[in-house]
């Protein structure tokens, strides 16, 4: 029996990628799964209208999910996938963006992977980037301070294939409105990857600038606040005593005479302010952890339906 498949695609503005994208997955994907697949168009409230209609699919059909507001592309990924766990029949669920740099041809690639380990969700690794060398050197950097404050590496994106006994779990994972692959990470859903190359954008230009860059690493971090928060915290509590032993070194140099005029007492200053600077940072921490803790979070499975508008079906 041959499974189905629905390709979830948030776009914003990006029409004419998203047309050249759909020739793409017609000449790209293995015919068993093209059959059996439905594009899921999440329109983040573009407002360019379409000047052209889409191009013939080879699948079953093209619906389009139009929202009424723009929310984003981790938002508009969590409101397709809640979408689907509701209201269509899908044996497996592909993520991926319009713009053509995630390969339809590693759709393959990961169903191929899904078979392997049933049960998983499974991302498309970047084994190769295409980006200029300023976004790779952030990207890098990125990679690091999440290591660094989470302990978790991240080594993936939003392109990835969910299956249907993982979807409801998915859906009620309140984090993956903030960041898609960081919220999966944090709900300990088991996943796995395969290494893929990037491809080249298919039309028109990034909308990632150095900015959107920050508030994307950004919002996969804060989906790991009580972690983060808590080595933070490590970190502070290091800083406190390493800033109180020098101020005992000094002590001691006053006491025995070997300090100069002016200077343990102006050291001594600075390394007590360092001192309650942690200390208050540490305070801060503990009261914001406690405070997300208790608030009632935001369920994509439960919320979604407050920012959908309409879902044109194109057969």
């Amino acid at each position: 029996m041959s499974e189905n498949f629905v390709i979830i695609i948030p776009q914003f503005n990006d029409w004419e990628a998203l047309n050249l994208l759909i020739s793409k997955i017609n000449a790209d994907l293995d015919t068993r799964i093209l059959q059996n697949t439905t594009l899921l168009i999440i329109d983040d409230c573009s407002f360019k209208d379409r000047t052209e209609a889409f191009s013939p699919f080879g699948g079953k059909a093209i619906k389009v999910l139009r929202l009424y507001r723009n929310l984003g592309h981790q938002k508009a990924i969590a409101i397709g996938l809640s979408y689907v766990a509701e209201n269509m029949s899908a044996d497996k669920v592909i993520v991926m963006d319009a713009d053509g740099e995630d390969n339809p041809a590693d759709i393959n690639k990961l169903a191929a992977k899904s078979l392997e380990k049933p049960g998983k969700i499974i991302f498309a690794e970047r084994n190769k980037r295409t980006e200029n060398f300023m976004f790779r050197f952030f990207y890098v950097i990125y990679k690091l301070v999440f290591k660094l404050l989470t302990g978790k590496v991240i080594t993936f994106g939003n392109f990835s294939l969910v299956p249907q006994e993982r979807l409801q779990n998915l859906v009620r994972v309140s984090e993956i409105w903030n960041n898609y692959p960081g919220g999966i990470i944090k709900s300990r859903i088991p996943y796995d990857s395969v290494l893929t190359d990037r491809a080249k954008r298919l039309a028109g230009e990034s909308k990632m600038n150095f900015v959107s860059l920050v508030l994307h690493g950004l919002s996969a971090i804060s989906v790991m606040v009580d972690t983060t928060a808590v080595r933070i915290l490590i970190f502070s509590i290091c800083m406190s005593a390493v800033a109180i032993a020098f101020m005992v070194f000094i002590v001691f140099l006053k006491l025995i005479g070997n300090a100069t005029p002016g200077w343990a007492s102006t050291l001594g200053s600075t390394l007590m302010i360092l001192m309650l600077q942690s200390f208050l940072i540490s305070l801060f921490l503990v009261f914001m952890v406690l405070q997300y803790r208790s608030q009632q979070h935001f369920i994509p499975a439960v919320h979604y339906r407050d920012f959908v508008e309409k879902v044109d079906t194109f057969n």
